[in-house]
């Protein structure tokens, strides 16, 4: 028979268990990972103290001495060492080095596809000091050029299958910017080429000091962004958002033995920072593809042994789209890190393909917050709590969504939401939590920053996005403000589209905004279009037109004919009446037409098609 204390001992520890599991379910689980991330951070801090900077790409040329025949990417069936993609880098590095045209500090801006070749410039030119823009290969002409005038760079690198998209703008190109082109020949003036010369490069590491980083701050990368306004804009990426992102895979929980599937473009801060980086990170494998296929998506999973998939939401809805097909279960895979999935779609995506962690996270490329849904709770973006918001202060204020503005009190502040009300996201910026901006573009980056908000002289990133946070303390997605939405995947600036189509002589002014579609993620694209006086609707250049100057994506799906165009008391086009009403025939009586591929036009809005819509008869 147990002692007397005894017994009250574990009486008591059962008690608090039971306290615990009812009251503090989430405690072990947040604390195990609260531990990690602080872990992670103390480990970069002493390098930075110590003066001993450890960058991803330090960290990939030690794996490449380590683990040099380890096959650190497979692409289109073929294996490429840590050692062959080390010493191909090597041989980019020296052929610039020899010719002589770059110095450290310099900015490389690089449109390509996904292919090795992308890899091997990108660490190429990093190891030279340079930074590099990785550019959008969907954008098109103006918008295209804006990007690379906007990051200022020395050379313009181009891969092969972008030919077509280099032969637009060539002669818009400023005089200033050396192009190479990614073949061994080209008929282009003035393009030097780069394959012919790969060869007879050396493959010996470059000088170290070039690459060696000297502070955290520093930039390392261009990643393009349409943020909330605007055409896209540079955001800075630093060394510093560098590492945080590549240990995004291992805080949940990805090993060196796992296989990382890459379909996600490169272009894109999730695919080269925390799949890449997060290869790197782990002294993992990945398998690239060049383009997302959701019928091919399992086959390869089953062909390579994955373990670890990146997502979209777009992309998992596209998965559950596919016809059933039986042993749609076996797989390896059981981690899939991404974000913007559907609470129905991640239901359905886990009933149908098995036990797969879905690991949800929440981050913006330039921004000072992250959130990682490390429970796993279906629909949330992630968790917080006291000790998270010590190491990450951020709040939800109230917003005005008619003024497209936050809202402050009688006293000119800022004030919070309550639990289970939308609000604006915002974060702290401070020494710990910087926002390093945009490149030459000191208005979009002050534009981005609240000042004054709960008292003088605080400051804040504006993340453009509205949350939602419960009673148990997870976050959920609401949506967006300002002039963006998201659609396939990307974001779609209002502005950049509204510009383009009032390029056109017929047209006087263009709303542009999104709207909901059921069953899609994101938002669809609206027009709300004025005719100029005693001009007719010409559907088919206007499809012309749109298709030319716009990536796939920002092409308005739906147009709305209108009279005359409401704006608000400050003179700004009117939006929150009309993505309410959406492409709703029964509530529009104006001309509503649709984007018909198949017609190459613009396409009256009948009520027949709008139910083929509706049915999923007609995709989107």
């Amino acid at each position: 028979m147990l002692p007397f204390w005894m017994t009250g001992v574990v009486a008591g520890l059962l008690s608090l268990h039971l306290l615990q599991k009812l009251f503090f379910p989430y405690f072990w689980a947040d604390l195990k990972f609260l531990l990690k991330v602080i872990k992670y951070g103390l480990t970069v801090e002493t390098y930075r103290l110590s003066g001993r900077i450890c960058s991803v790409l330090d960290n990939f040329v030690k794996l490449a001495e380590k683990q040099p025949t380890k096959p650190f990417l497979v692409y289109e069936g073929k294996v490429h060492t840590y050692r062959s993609v080390d010493k191909r880098s090597n041989r980019i590095a020296q052929l610039f080095l020899k010719e002589g045209t770059l110095k450290r500090g310099d900015t490389v801006a690089l449109l390509m596809s996904n292919e090795p070749d992308f890899i091997h410039v990108w660490f190429g030119l990093t190891k030279l000091g340079c930074v590099v823009a990785f550019l959008n290969f969907n954008i098109r002409s103006r918008s295209l050029l804006h990007c690379i005038s906007s990051c200022a760079p020395k050379m313009l690198l181009v891969g092969a299958d972008m030919l077509g998209t280099l032969e637009e703008i060539l002669p818009n190109l400023q005089d200033d910017i050396r192009v190479w082109l990614m073949t061994k020949e080209s008929t282009l003036p003035h393009v030097d080429t780069i394959l012919d010369k790969l060869d007879d490069a050396s493959d010996d590491p470059v000088p170290d000091n070039l690459r060696i980083a000297k502070n955290l701050k520093d930039p390392l990368l261009y990643i393009f962004t349409s943020g909330t306004t605007g055409l896209p804009k540079a955001a800075v990426i630093s060394h510093m958002q560098v590492i945080k992102g590549a240990a995004g895979l291992w805080a949940f929980g990805a090993t060196p033995e796992d296989i990382i599937y890459i379909t996600l473009p490169l272009y894109h801060s999730a695919a080269s920072l925390l799949g890449i980086g997060g290869c790197i990170e782990l002294g993992a494998t990945c398998v690239l593809r060049k383009k997302f296929s959701a019928s091919q998506f399992w086959s390869d999973c089953k062909k390579y042994n994955i373990t670890v998939v990146q997502y979209i939401g777009e992309l998992c809805r596209y998965l559950c789209k596919q016809p059933v097909k039986e042993g749609e279960k076996h797989h390896k895979v059981r981690l899939a890190v991404g974000n913007g999935i559907r609470t129905d779609v991640w239901k359905e995506f886990l009933l149908r393909f098995g036990d797969i962690k879905i690991c949800e996270l929440y981050g913006a490329t330039e921004g000072t917050i992250c959130f990682m849904n490390h429970t796993g709770k279906v629909g949330s973006v992630g968790r917080t709590n006291f000790f998270y918001k010590l190491f990450f202060p951020f709040d939800l204020i109230k917003y005005d969504f008619q003024k497209e503005e936050p809202i402050r009190n009688k006293h000119g502040w800022c004030e919070r939401v309550k639990n289970g009300e939308a609000g604006l996201l915002i974060s702290k910026v401070n020494s710990k939590n910087p926002f390093f901006g945009y490149a030459g573009n000191k208005r979009d980056t002050a534009k981005k920053l609240l000042c004054d908000v709960f008292k003088k002289e605080d400051c804040y990133f504006n993340t453009g996005d509205l949350m939602v946070q419960n009673q148990d303390n997870f976050l959920y997605f609401w949506d967006r403000t300002g002039d963006t939405f998201r659609w396939k995947g990307e974001n779609v600036s209002t502005t950049e589209v509204s510009d383009v189509i009032g390029m056109l002589d017929f047209i006087q002014e263009a709303n542009i905004y999104g709207i909901s579609v059921l069953g899609y993620e994101g938002k669809a694209g609206m027009a709300s279009i004025i005719l100029k006086p005693n001009k007719s609707f010409n559907l088919e250049k206007l499809y012309q037109h749109v298709v030319t100057y716009l990536p796939s994506y920002a092409c308005p799906l739906f147009l709305r004919h209108q009279e005359i165009m409401e704006v608000t008391g400050t003179f700004k086009q009117q939006k929150f009446q009309l993505v309410a009403e959406g492409f709703n025939l029964s509530a529009i009586s104006d001309p509503l037409y649709f984007l018909d591929n198949s017609k190459k036009s613009y396409v009256l809005l009948t009520k027949e098609l709008y139910e083929k819509i509706l049915s999923g008869q007609v995709k989107l």
